[in-house]
């Protein structure tokens, strides 16, 4: 019995310790996001600075969002976990904030350059909405964002947000 309980401890430490997200390139498909940014709206104001690095050995994502406005004495904060799902082939983004919110980007695909999730439908009311957010990797080094939301299961779009991410 010891020795099954020693083969098994030997086979799960030879087992994570190849840490499977640094050597599949598809995990690296967001690193054009990786920095310290400044974020600008598209009237080129800024609207707050983000922090996005690689965490859990590569596996993860992680944007830490503060807008520069204070509202009502509260200054807007965030964080995303972005992560690709080897079981869907997808991306996936789990976005959560200080004022309570969540949103689950359970679809997301890179194809020439841009990173593109779906969320999941939601309920505001009586009205199913779903949100769409689209990261570009520009040639100049920055990083577009831009955000919308749908009413009417994506057949058409309403612009959230459109910002540009640039290096500090």
């Amino acid at each position: 019995m010891k020795s099954i309980f020693i083969l098994l401890s030997l086979i799960t430490v030879t087992c994570f310790a190849q840490k499977p997200c640094e050597k599949d390139p598809v995990y690296n498909q967001f690193d054009f996001w990786i920095g310290e940014w400044n974020v600008y709206d598209a009237n080129d104001k800024l609207v707050g600075t983000s922090k996005v690095s690689e965490i859990l050995d590569n596996c993860v994502v992680l944007e830490e969002w503060l807008s520069v406005n204070n509202q009502k004495g509260l200054v807007y904060s965030g964080k995303s976990f972005n992560s690709y799902n080897s079981i869907t082939k997808q991306w996936q983004q789990n976005w959560v904030d200080n004022i309570g919110g969540t949103t689950e980007y359970l679809t997301g695909v890179l194809s020439d350059n841009e990173m593109q999730f779906i969320s999941r439908p939601f309920l505001v009311g009586n009205i199913k909405n779903i949100r769409r957010l689209t990261f570009y990797k520009l040639n100049n080094g920055f990083v577009s964002q831009f955000g919308e939301i749908s009413t009417d299961e994506g057949k058409t779009w309403t612009i959230e947000f459109d910002f540009e991410y640039r290096k500090k």
